[in-house]
């Protein structure tokens, strides 16, 4: 009777770049196909756009600074900031501007200072907030989901209003365009409603949050449930960062619940899940230490509550990531974990 022997060393497999981005895309899919179905072809010509610009732009500075093309390019970092980019502006965003945004995420973000692993900012976000600042308007201007505005877009037309800002025959922007509900919301409050008229006069608003938006959020939860599971992400950030958000809003909403939404309001109409399970957990730009991932979702959380409530932005996930990623390496410097066999003092 013989047996086999396995040779040492008996280490699991580590997990490469590249394995890495793919789970990302792959917990992506389920929200990327919810976008679509409530707002139309846009989202994946969107997609399909800012991968290739990506791709493209990333190529070109790699070859400008000498050197290898392919592997960069295989590791699909540039792909996942293309996508993340993508479903966060709206679907009928003109085409040059996604091109503006992914030379300035790739270009000027990435590789002007290092490539992946030497940015300190979140490309897609900062990619997403530049164009925010210089073209308000164009990025929100959102479509209504279609269940709402009741005109089902071809793949042709959404490819028209993408290229040529064209619209098809006998419809004009202002039936096909809407608020998006953090948007409404905080019009509505400005303009001194309460809550409950604020959901009276529109049908935009569904049992939490806006009519379509509950399905896209409960898609990229179920992806970020995914990472969960494969490992891909910890719990840290995503629980603490939702903490961190639902814990402000539950306050104020008790204080006065005619003045500030209820709590599941702030998950379920913007980009907080798609925020705490993909873009703040980006392994570059966040912290490492388990303490320092606890403190910065957290501080995320609570930014995107303030920045809701009373800054100028309703969203606001994409500036409290860019500001936690200014703060994530003091955060680790204080929370480096103590070296076995030395006192509670930290390491120097």
């Amino acid at each position: 009777m013989t047996s086999t022997l396995i040779s040492s060393p008996h280490v699991p497999r580590v997990n490469r770049v590249d394995r890495v981005m793919l789970q990302v895309l792959l917990a992506l899919v389920p929200g990327v196909l919810a976008m679509t179905w409530f707002f139309g072809w846009g989202v994946l010509v969107n997609v399909t756009l800012a991968v290739g610009f990506a791709v493209l732009a990333e190529a070109l500075v790699l070859l400008l600074r000498r050197r290898p093309v392919l592997p960069a390019l295989g590791d699909l970092s540039a792909v996942v900031t293309a996508v993340l980019f993508a479903i966060s502006v709206p679907p009928t965003l003109p085409w040059w501007m996604t091109l503006l945004g992914m030379l300035f995420a790739i270009v000027l973000v990435k590789q002007l200072y290092g490539g992946l692993g030497y940015n300190p900012f979140n490309p897609a976000m900062a990619a997403y907030v530049f164009l925010l600042v210089s073209y308000p308007v164009a990025m929100t201007s959102w479509l209504a989901p279609e269940l709402l505005s009741g005109i089902d877009l071809s793949f042709g037309d959404s490819l028209a209003m993408i290229l040529h800002q064209v619209l098809p025959a006998g419809v004009d922007w202002d039936a096909v365009t809407a608020a998006t509900p953090l948007d409404e919301m905080r019009t509505q409050l400005d303009e001194q409603l309460t809550i409950a008229e604020i959901r009276d006069q529109s049908a935009l608003w569904g049992v939490f949050g806006g009519r379509g938006w509950e399905w896209v959020n409960a898609a990229f939860l179920l992806g970020g449930g995914y990472l969960l599971w494969r490992r891909t992400i910890t719990w840290h950030i995503p629980v603490s960062m939702l903490a961190g958000l639902l814990s402000l809003a539950t306050l104020f909403w008790l204080i006065d619940p005619q003045t500030h939404p209820f709590p599941a309001f702030h998950l379920f109409s913007g980009a907080a899940i798609l925020g705490a399970f993909f873009i703040a957990t980006d392994p570059v730009t966040a912290t490492t230490t388990r303490r320092g991932q606890l403190i910065y979702g957290a501080c995320i959380g609570a930014t995107v509550f303030v920045i809701r409530t009373w800054g100028g932005y309703p969203d606001a996930v994409a500036f409290a990531v860019l500001l936690m990623n200014i703060a994530a390496p003091t955060i680790d410097y204080y929370t480096q974990p103590r070296v076995f066999g030395h006192g509670r003092e930290r390491a120097r």
